[in-house]
């Protein structure tokens, strides 16, 4: 697989270091293992953060920056990481879906960026572009039914694109059946020594809970 950033996106981010890892998955149930450690993590953001102060967060505070500086309104498109996160600070209940979706969701509170976690066999083509989304482009977002991504980040296939900073779409959504995985992780503040541990971190986790074969990690 091969991940290609644009111009403009160099232009308008060029911060960003972002990475994706490719692996060989079985999905199923959360263990209750994983479950405990999103929890763990969910109350130490509540004993850290505020739904104010987390905007200030890296990755969080970047990933709003770079969703101005495209167009975009941050607090209209709220990135997923800011989403999740201020649910949990708002008091509300999580929700265990499966294996590989809730160690995205521990991952992205952890390191305070947005992930992807895409069935890569739904993929049209295995090599990806990063850009933005066009106007009128259709896009169906998870939990979310017809989104608007015109001047928001998207990673595009041969069909067009099936993962945002805000949500994934429904074309490229995990199952209990997918076995190809592609997890991407989006660093907007460029800080490469978080982006890899949360590499590392995942690895560990996919290949603890998903009987995971790590194929390739790509970094763009």
């Amino acid at each position: 697989m091969t991940i290609t950033v644009s111009e403009l996106f160099r232009q308008i981010c060029p911060q960003f270091t972002g990475a994706a890892i490719t692996a060989t998955v079985t999905n199923g149930p959360t263990e209750q293992a994983l479950w405990d450690m999103l929890e763990a993590e969910a109350e130490t953001l509540r004993e850290t953060y505020t739904t104010e102060t987390l905007k200030m967060r890296s990755g969080i505070s970047a990933t709003r920056a770079a969703y101005k500086a495209a167009g975009k309104d941050p607090s209209r498109y709220r990135p997923a990481c800011e989403q999740l996160v201020r649910r949990i600070l708002q008091g509300k209940q999580l929700n265990s879906i499966d294996t590989l979706v809730d160690i995205g969701n521990l991952i992205s509170i952890r390191s305070g960026y947005s992930t992807a976690v895409i069935d890569a066999g739904h993929l049209a083509t295995t090599d990806i572009t990063l850009d933005f989304g066009q106007k009128d482009e259709p896009y169906e977002g998870i939990g979310r039914g017809l989104l608007n991504i015109e001047h928001l980040p998207a990673y595009r296939d041969g069909i067009g694109a099936f993962a945002t900073p805000t949500s994934d779409s429904r074309r490229t959504m995990t199952s209990p059946d997918t076995r190809k995985l592609l997890f991407i992780i989006n660093g907007y503040d460029g800080n490469r020594f978080n982006v890899e541990k949360a590499v590392a971190h995942t690895q560990a986790l996919l290949q603890r809970f998903a009987a995971a074969v790590i194929d390739q990690t790509i970094w763009y």
